[in-house]
């Protein structure tokens, strides 16, 4: 706690504080382009930052890190396209929300849980960083394989009309995530000899394709059938309702995101979607999901920031980045001459104790600032929809450019948007795709790993105990409405008397 203490002493200068607001307006401002996310805003300003203490440096880095994953939140729910792939779930439920007029009330849960999250992310980082990074060393591949199933099996169980639709678009995003090169033997795969498409699709091109692209152009289908009505803005705040129903799952996403952050497991994705999933199963709601729930919109979002405070977690006592801005960081760290790992606590504590302190101070200041703009970024939903969607396409495209600097990658988003486009055309949610080029790569490694590891054997997916417990979760998922059909309906209560007495008359 004196540590703590005399963080919050270093991080509450003047110096300091200008450089968390700069560091949250920032990136909640490139959060907000479509395709730009904070892993990207860390690495452009990384040469800015050479002349500055390092100290300073990082709490402005932490600051974009938060501020960065809400900006993506915001195009999400307002736009229907992620600005980061952490934001893909909050779409789901956040855009319908925005389109019944209820935008701002979406915003205010999204920041009201990325607060929450992050907070208490940011509290367990303070009691819990020794013990989470000494158990994150034990999970091994086929736990991580196992839980990325997990993953695959749960989205595509909940979402779509039904569930081969759902398979059906997750072999969609298993394919595009095959494209490039073998990481184990080099080989090309489909890429059609293909120089450009060697490393790979890029996970954010793919994501904003799909839904910016493939929205933009089912809009422009379907713009000279319904003629064009102002969505309203509605009211800034969130009504007593709207608090009952999130107040619980912003509570539970800390529970799902923040061991999720710790291990090296794809970085917010995963929880978000299984918080989804979670608040589905769990809603006295669920006929309202796909049409614009607050609980998917309060749980993930409570989720990716808590998961944000796992990665520092793992990045700080283990110098192992588990998230692609946690990488960029780990190389700021670097450029500075120093190395995060077991030891960074003791030579460096008086830095590591002022950049936590800035937590608590940048995701005060993002809710602070975010919450009255609510209303604000709801207004966007006033422009008619032909400037609105050429808006987001000129966005989408100068973030797609800006991925690898390369035409290329433009041209991939269109056609990529095209097949976004026949999905919404055919009722294939759009979901399973992107978790499928999102963690397909990474479950091959997984279970390739695995394999190598048993000599070939299938029992080398399951040789540990939480390879085997998830394994049951997925079975119980698979097989419960086969399950549901066994089981005893029922019975309804039996009419009054009186009553009985009126039908029989």
């Amino acid at each position: 706690m004196e540590q703590l203490l005399d963080g919050f002493a270093t991080a509450l200068t003047p110096t300091h504080l200008l450089m968390a607001a700069i560091g949250v307006l920032l990136g909640t401002a490139i959060g907000v382009l479509p395709g730009i996310g904070p892993a990207m805003a860390v690495a452009l300003l990384l040469p800015v930052t050479y002349g500055m203490e390092p100290t300073g440096a990082f709490i402005m880095f932490a600051g974009i890190y938060y501020g960065g994953m809400f900006g993506g939140s915001t195009t999400s729910i307002l736009l229907n396209t992620p600005g980061e792939s952490a934001a893909v779930v909050t779409a789901f439920e956040g855009n319908p929300m925005a389109r019944q007029g209820r935008g701002a009330q979406a915003l205010a849960a999204a920041a009201i849980g990325h607060f929450t999250g992050g907070i208490i992310g940011t509290i367990l980082i303070v009691l819990l960083a020794p013990f989470v990074a000494k158990h994150a060393v034990d999970i091994g591949a086929p736990d991580l394989f196992a839980i990325m199933v997990l993953a695959f099996i749960a989205v595509t169980s909940v979402l779509g009309a039904s569930r081969i639709r759902g398979v059906a678009s997750l072999l969609i995003g298993l394919t595009i995530g095959l494209v490039g090169l073998d990481e184990m033997t080099g080989q090309q795969r489909l890429t059609f000899g293909s120089l450009h498409l060697a490393d790979g699709i890029d996970v954010i091109i793919v994501a904003v394709a799909l839904f910016a692209v493939g929205e933009a152009l089912w809009v422009a289908a379907h713009l000279r059938r319904k003629p064009f009505v102002p969505i309203p803005v509605g009211r800034p705040w969130l009504a007593k309702a709207d608090l009952k129903r999130t107040w619980k799952p912003w509570l539970r996403g800390p529970v799902i995101g923040f061991p999720f952050g710790a291990i090296p497991a794809g970085g917010a994705e995963i929880p978000t979607f299984l918080s989804y999933v979670t608040e589905k199963r769990l809603s006295k709601h669920k006929d309202e999901f796909g049409k614009g729930a607050i609980e998917g919109v309060a749980g993930p979002e409570s989720t990716a920031s808590a998961s944000a405070a796992g990665t520092l977690v793992t990045m700080l006592t283990l110098g192992l980045p588990t998230t692609a801005t946690a990488a960029v960081m780990l190389a700021a760290f670097q450029t500075y001459g120093i190395q995060p790992g077991p030891l960074l606590f003791q030579r460096e504590s008086g830095l590591v104790w002022a950049l936590i302190a800035s937590l608590f101070i940048g995701l005060t200041l993002l809710l602070v600032l975010n919450l009255p703009l609510a209303p604000l970024w709801a207004k966007l939903l006033r422009i008619p929809r032909p400037y609105l969607y050429a808006g987001i396409l000129f966005f989408a495209s100068v973030g797609a450019y800006a991925v690898n600097a390369d035409i290329f990658d433009l041209l991939l988003m269109f056609v990529i948007g095209l097949l976004g486009f026949g999905m919404r055309r055919y009722g294939l949610p759009v979901l399973p795709a992107i978790i499928g080029v999102i963690l397909g790569p990474a479950a091959e490694q997984q279970m390739r790993r695995s394999l190598q590891l048993s000599d070939g054997s299938l029992t080398g997916l399951v040789n540990s105990p939480m390879a085997i417990v998830v394994y049951v979760v997925i079975l119980l998922i698979v097989f419960f409405p086969l399950i549901k059909k066994f089981l005893p309906k029922p019975t309804p209560p039996a009419a009054p008397v009186e009553e009985r007495e009126k039908v029989d008359a």
